[in-house]
């Protein structure tokens, strides 16, 4: 699988390439922070309204960092929380996009960072947030449930290499 590809977001042509293990500089704009929460041996996707199942994530809010804003996104969407430990990234990168507006709310570069979260804790689901339910998926079933683009599954190799912290 190649690890770049061509994506329609909305009628715009983005350019995704997945990195795994890249560090990021202090230069490199992070947009948002995704997690593979693992509970024994599964993976959780939650349902997101009028977006399907996919993993927990979202945008970085003012003053936190990339590993705050996960957790915060894993508990407000699934309701976990766990030890999480860093894949890699996707750079999100809009020149080939016509569409593109300069003074618009994404950078031309930008960075998705991608966690694996092992959780500790399972709360009751309540509905509170942007998510309708949450389910649990064997690794293999995510290519059939997941709504997401084909890097997805590389990430999803990395997060299976890496071993469940002690």
């Amino acid at each position: 699988m190649n690890n770049q590809i061509y994506v329609n977001w909305g009628g715009h042509k983005v350019s995704l390439q997945w990195h795994p293990n890249k560090r990021m500089s202090t230069s490199e704009i992070v947009t948002s922070v995704h997690s593979y929460c693992f509970s024994q041996g599964k993976v959780l996707l939650v349902q997101v309204k009028k977006r399907g199942f996919n993993i927990p994530g979202g945008h970085i809010e003012f003053g936190e960092t990339p590993e705050e804003a996960l957790h915060r996104e894993a508990y407000e969407e699934g309701y976990v929380k766990g030890k999480i430990q860093y894949i890699g990234a996707i750079e999100v990168n809009h020149k080939d996009n016509p569409h593109y507006v300069e003074a618009g709310p994404y950078p031309l570069i930008g960075y998705q960072l991608f966690y694996r979260m092992d959780i500790e804790e399972c709360l009751p689901f309540l509905r509170e947030n942007e998510t309708m339910s949450r389910i649990w998926v064997e690794p293999e079933e995510l290519p059939y449930v997941m709504n997401d683009h084909e890097l997805s599954l590389l990430i999803l190799k990395e997060a299976l290499k890496i071993k469940k912290p002690i």
